[in-house]
């Protein structure tokens, strides 16, 4: 079987002996290294001279100038196309990170609540003035109605006892 090579093909072999070579060092330069986008790049270039054989073959003088020129643009066109659209990221990842969740946070507070619930009415009111509302023990006995020294003791005491009611409920620290 016999080869037949149309005047197109003939050019294309020609471009590609004298220009693939320049071409892709070129496109290296333009792609950060990256290999085979520069191939791709390349190719593509070729295939768009292929496509305008007849107007180059007209043309008479240098092709490399055009051929340069496109794949310029090429590499132009593909950086915008990646910044256009949001980066792909693979989807398997995300079944190992955890995600942030209402419930854990809803639990633990279910079962503060509940701990807070087995303290004497003191205890718990110390507690809350001064962790929850973030006042000073002075603030909190003038509130209160009682001495800063019994403020401190409750909240100690209420502070150990709640520590034990959420040991029971299988909460450590």
């Amino acid at each position: 079987m016999t080869e037949r090579t149309t005047p197109d093909d003939a050019l294309m072999r020609a471009l590609y002996a004298e220009h693939a070579g320049p071409l892709l060092a070129f496109v290296l330069r333009l792609v950060a290294g990256d290999r085979q986008r520069a191939e791709d790049v390349v190719q593509e270039t070729l295939l768009r001279a292929w496509r305008n054989a007849d107007q180059l073959q007209r043309s008479g003088g240098s092709v490399r100038p055009w051929l340069v020129t496109v794949a310029r643009r090429i590499v132009i066109d593909g950086h915008r196309q990646r910044r256009a659209r949001p980066q792909e990221v693979d989807a398997a990842a995300l079944h190992v990170m955890p995600a942030a969740d209402d419930i854990d946070r809803a639990l633990r507070q279910m079962t503060i609540s509940d701990a807070l619930n087995d303290l004497t009415d003191a205890h718990r009111a110390a507690l809350v003035e001064t962790y929850f509302k973030g006042r000073t023990v002075s603030e909190a006995a003038e509130v209160l109605g009682v001495p800063a020294g019994t403020v401190r003791s409750r909240v100690f005491y209420a502070l150990r006892s709640l520590k034990l009611s959420l040991e029971e409920r299988g909460v450590t620290a």
